[in-house]
């Protein structure tokens, strides 16, 4: 979140104003309505990059358990068609990892609708793009940004959650080492007495 990026408040109302069609059933197999991987390819035109045949595929499931998935990334398309990232031009790299990945873990916390409708939802959805990119909020500071992400983030939280317990077992294994180390040495100094 070094650079600074638009105003939060006309992503949030362009989130508020997602046409019908951006809210439309993604094509699964032969149902759905909506081939995202045809709107994946006109934002990366529209945003000045290529992408490839294979990762326009990933765009492309068969599964059903992929529906929320492509319909979060379906949002992310919209978003990002707005005109201020066409002129930042973000990395394609990254667009394609929030496309992938981040609309992904949302998918997980959420159903697709909720990004729209629901006020923190959509709070959530634009400060994640914009983190993903290394963008934050015009008239933020970056500690500003990262701690209204923190605390609206339901993927934040469960990253914050297992580097806690990562951390809580990393200590564990430090005391159970410690005290095994003691318990040896306790041992070598009975022995030599």
């Amino acid at each position: 979140m070094n650079r600074p990026g638009p105003v939060l408040e006309i992503l949030l109302r362009r989130l508020a104003d997602t046409p019908p069609d951006f809210l439309a059933e993604p094509r699964i197999g032969r149902r759905g309505e909506v081939f995202v991987p045809a709107l994946v390819n006109d934002l990366f035109v529209r945003l000045g990059h290529r992408i490839s045949h294979d990762a326009l595929k990933s765009f492309h499931e068969q599964e059903s358990a992929a529906r929320n998935r492509l319909s979060v990334a379906m949002i992310l398309v919209w978003l990002l068609s707005d005109e201020w990232f066409a002129q930042a031009c973000p990395e394609r790299e990254a667009v394609l990892r929030l496309l992938m990945d981040t609309a992904g873990e949302l998918a997980q916390s959420a159903a697709a609708q909720k990004y729209v409708n629901d006020p923190e939802r959509r709070e959530e959805l634009a400060r994640l793009t914009l983190a993903r990119l290394d963008f934050r909020p015009a008239g933020e500071t970056e500690a500003q940004a990262t701690d209204r992400l923190s605390a609206l983030s339901a993927t934040e939280r469960r990253r914050l959650v297992q580097a806690s317990r990562e951390a809580q077992a990393r200590a564990r294994a430090i005391r159970e080492a410690l005290l095994r180390k003691q318990a040896e040495e306790s041992a070598d100094k009975w022995t030599r007495e």
